[in-house]
């Protein structure tokens, strides 16, 4: 069953094959050289936001409008032009750039209705995601397709590169009873998985929820393989969301993001978000010291106190705003060595040791970011990581056999 989904899912892709050392372009820019007649005579429905640059210049959109009749916009959380802080909800709107119609995703709607449909024969999706379960870009990617389904429209994916690379798949492996918009379906923290070979797993599991899939063809990267750096494609940074301020903050981000379910500072309310830790009742020495014991390869740690304060766009009364936090600053300096949410784990762990009756973690939020109750339970009560880790690595092998059927790059 899974062989031949994963043939048809083959076939269903426009092929656009990689050769040794070609030249990395997205499948936005793929899809412009050699897709438009996808869409030739058609009324176009774009899911996307401000990451859909072609060359890192022009947006997908402005390049469209004057090739094919786009008809509507989707904006996911964020906003179409990425400017909203995390967690707003968003209502419908006007693209000031083109005067189109844009639904949001974001609000009390996450999926796409037939009625926002209605002016639409096919949609394309191209959004920039992350690399983490909890990012809900990816959850709008599944939902787009499961509406694509729903109502028989075709749905075209523009591929983008996976930041984290295409080999970091590290658990847990959320279950179904914390399913939840930062949680969607059966993955762990970090997939590895580019948006293209997402879309064709997520379409593999709406068919086996609901005995539906969607016509979907995936525009393929050309030039990436699973072992390529984010750093070494020549591609321009553009913040996915507004608290990723960087590469160094998106390779930490499915680590420290587990942050957000306790009472320490991930980071908002400064420049770096997720890239800098911390509170007014930790000492950063002793905390590194403790992580230092872990020998975690490829991070280096910095102790640097902070002031949380309100940065309009990023953080409105973040986590102790106003006052001085201890902290310690993160560096990734090897990507391929550094494992995020092993780190965040054991960060977390060594808080809850070294500050039991201060450090707090708030269940709700934890399970649906982590997935697994086992671990919660672990770290709220225990300290031994080991068996953490042994907990996290459930699933995961499993997960990798799985998605061996729907990974497109070598």
């Amino acid at each position: 069953m899974l062989l031949r989904i994963a043939l048809f899912s083959l076939f269903t892709l426009v092929s656009l094959q990689l050769h040794g050392q070609e030249k990395f372009r997205t499948g936005a820019e793929n899809f412009l050289g050699s897709g438009l007649e996808l869409i030739k005579n058609k009324r176009v429905g774009i899911v996307t936001n401000h990451t859909a640059l072609i060359n890192g210049k022009i947006h997908l959109v402005d390049t469209l409008v004057k090739l094919a009749t786009v008809t509507t916009l989707f904006g996911p959380e964020h906003g179409i032009r990425g400017d909203a802080p995390a967690g707003d909800q968003i209502g419908d709107s006007r693209d000031a750039a083109t005067n189109l119609p844009v639904f949001s995703l974001y609000g009390k709607i996450r999926k796409p209705t037939p009625e926002m449909l209605q002016n639409v024969d096919v949609l394309i999706f191209d959004i920039q995601d992350v690399g983490a379960r909890f990012y809900t870009y990816i959850s709008t990617l599944y939902n787009c397709i499961e509406s694509a389904a729903e109502n028989n429209k075709p749905i075209i994916v523009l591929d983008r590169a996976n930041p984290l690379g295409g080999s970091m798949v590290e658990g847990p492996v959320i279950k179904k009873d914390y399913y939840s918009f930062v949680g969607i379906t059966e993955l762990p923290v970090t997939h590895g998985m580019t948006t293209g070979e997402l879309a064709q797993y997520f379409n593999y599991k709406i068919r086996e929820k609901k005995s539906i899939e969607a016509n979907l063809r995936v525009i393929q990267l050309s030039g990436w393989e699973r072992s390529s750096k984010y750093s070494d494609l020549g591609q321009v940074f553009i913040k996915p969301s507004p608290n990723l301020a960087d590469i160094n903050s998106i390779l930490l981000y499915p680590g420290t993001c587990l942050l957000e379910a306790t009472n320490i500072s991930e980071g908002r309310g400064t420049a770096t978000p997720f890239s800098l830790i911390g509170s007014p009742f930790i000492n950063s020495g002793e905390v590194i010291l403790s992580m230092k014991a872990h020998n975690f390869k490829g991070v280096e740690l910095t102790a640097m106190n902070f002031t949380p304060g309100d940065i309009p766009g990023m953080a409105i009364n973040p986590k102790h705003k106003g006052i001085l936090c201890q902290g310690i600053k993160l560096t990734v300096t090897d990507p391929q060595l550094f494992r995020p949410v092993e780190f965040g784990l054991a960060l977390i762990s060594e808080l809850k040791r070294l500050y039991p009756s201060d450090m707090k973690i708030k269940k709700d939020s934890f399970l649906r970011l982590c997935g697994s109750d086992e671990i919660y339970t672990e770290l709220e009560h225990g300290n031994n990581f080991e068996k953490i880790i042994n907990l996290s690595a459930r699933g995961v092998e499993e997960f990798k056999l799985l998605r061996k059927n729907f990974l497109i790059y070598k």
